[in-house]
């Protein structure tokens, strides 16, 4: 079939190869629709032609508004972050697009999976990918499944995990797995296939797997690594580290958490290399880099790096977190202190919070945190943030993710750590006589009698991390004051339970 600008959704544009696909996309003119859950995580990421639906793959009444009208639709969705069974939700998930997908008349369906040769000893993880593939076609939508193998690029989870082994450990004990043969592919290579699927002349469902020209091994893999960042590294083979302790490894010395270790781990046993050139003769105009290309390319965006695996809704394991109501209680620890600058100037510090920067003041403090985190299987510290200043609604900030932001005057922070309830950690900058006041402000709803006795435990901790933080943001604002400024009055705390209100 002919495809004339059709309209085009893209389920997960939050995620990482979704993210970069919807740019590809707007960058080529199409007409594009995304689908996502939290449609404020796409502020600013999306240009004037492109829609927004809130809508969830599990929940199929959403899925109706959400096809209407849609041409060819690219299926960009996984739940190895949940906290559940992953291959329940992707199958509940893909039959509920499938079928809503066939009702709505949609003439394309494009799938990205993972390469494997099927049978009994394939992983859990990458048949639950091969049987997605099988589903969306289920209905009689055509529907083109691009299989792959690891993906490297800047801010990928496989190529995370490879940067952080090689940069922290010069020696490594590695298990079998390291021997695997993979085919590994570029992200932007990726896109290109998937946006090549748009003006491919085909009305029957159609599999293809995508690779680079070389093949090697995860360990070959991580020496080029190194070679191109001058790390010489040495292995020691233990066959008997079994895959869920270098889970817990990967956790400790990777951004990888122990939960999303685990079943990434699973597959890495079988091998994923393409066993036919279907791709090549069907997509010529393509032609992917080796993998020295590959890692020379994800080494020289990593700082710029436009998504981030880590920055996907579900990599934290939950898919939102409605902010309480005014009618129920919260426990409330909120300061302010004065600066004689801007809110503009006020708010620089603000959004500059986490990742490299680090939290301003008690850091040892912080990294504890994180590492408890990581031993209780959540999220750490590890995750960074995407970039060093610019923040957006769904990125994550460490062990935090970006709830909402206003530029000059608002961050608010939902927490994705391992906690008995919910927390927010956020700050106001508000316009003030000859300056301006930054209001820090921590929220948290216990879950039951447990989660009151956590915050009062971490109570001497707050009081000394919160307002050092507050006193150090206020420091660092205050480096450029205004001309007419007059001193600063102290820092203000007033704490109590209270609505939120005023978020």
């Amino acid at each position: 079939m002919t495809l004339h600008d059709p309209l085009v959704l893209v389920t997960g544009p939050t995620g990482y190869v979704g993210g970069r696909l919807l740019t590809a996309l707007q960058a080529r003119g199409a007409r594009v629709r995304c689908l996502t859950r939290r449609p404020e995580s796409l502020a600013g990421r999306i240009d004037e032609r492109t829609e927004v639906v809130e809508a969830d793959v599990l929940e199929p009444d959403t899925l109706t508004a959400a096809l209407d009208g849609v041409e060819v639709a690219y299926y960009m969705v996984h739940s190895m972050g949940s906290r559940g069974s992953f291959e329940d939700e992707d199958r509940a998930a893909a039959t509920n697009f499938a079928a809503a997908a066939a009702r709505a008349g949609v003439r394309r369906i494009v799938y990205l999976g993972g390469l494997g040769r099927s049978g009994a000893s394939l992983s859990d993880h990458l048949a639950s990918r091969q049987e997605v593939g099988r589903i969306l076609s289920s209905t009689g939508v055509p529907t083109i499944e691009f299989r792959a193998s690891i993906i490297v690029g800047s801010g990928s989870l496989s190529f995370e995990v490879l940067r952080g082994l090689v940069h922290k450990l010069p020696i490594m004990i590695t298990p079998r797995w390291v021997d695997t043969l993979t085919q590994p592919i570029a992200i932007e290579d990726v896109i290109a296939y998937l946006g090549g699927a748009l003006d491919l002349d085909a009305d029957t469902s159609a599999t293809y797997e995508i690779g680079g020209p070389d093949r090697v091994s995860y360990g070959e893999l991580m020496s080029e690594y190194g070679r191109q960042r001058g790390l010489e590294r040495r292995f020691i083979s233990v066959p008997f580290l079994t895959p869920r302790l270098s889970s817990l490894w990967l956790g400790l010395v990777t951004p990888v958490y122990a939960r999303v270790a685990r079943k990434m781990i699973d597959g890495l046993r079988n091998e994923t290399i393409v066993g036919n050139d279907q791709a090549a003769r069907d997509f010529p105009q393509i032609h992917p880099r080796g993998v020295a290309a590959a890692v020379a390319g994800a080494i020289t965006d990593r700082n710029e790096a436009p998504t981030r695996w880590s920055d996907s809704i579900s990599s934290g394991g939950s898919a939102r977190r409605a902010l309480p109501t005014p009618l129920r209680r919260q426990i409330v620890d909120s300061r302010w202190v004065w600066v004689p600058t801007t809110p503009e100037v006020a708010f620089k510090p603000i959004q500059r919070i986490g990742g490299r920067t680090g939290w301003y003041y008690g850091e040892r403090l912080w990294d504890m945190r994180g590492f408890l985190d990581l031993v209780m299987g959540g999220v750490g510290t590890r995750r960074g943030r995407r970039h060093a200043v610019d923040l957006a609604p769904g990125d994550t900030v460490d062990f935090w993710r970006v709830e909402a932001i206003e530029p000059d005057r608002l961050l608010r922070l939902v927490a994705e750590m391992k906690l008995p309830g919910k927390a927010w950690l956020q700050f106001r900058v508000e316009p003030s006589r000859h300056g301006s006041i930054i209001r820090q402000t921590a929220f948290f709803e216990p879950k039951g009698l447990f989660g009151r006795l956590y915050w009062h435990a971490l109570s001497p901790f707050h009081q000394f991390v919160f307002p050092g933080m507050l006193r150090r943001i206020a420091e660092i604002a205050s480096v450029s004051p205004t001309p007419t400024a007059t001193p600063a009055p102290p820092v203000g705390v007033t704490a109590g339970p209270e609505p939120l209100h005023d978020a």
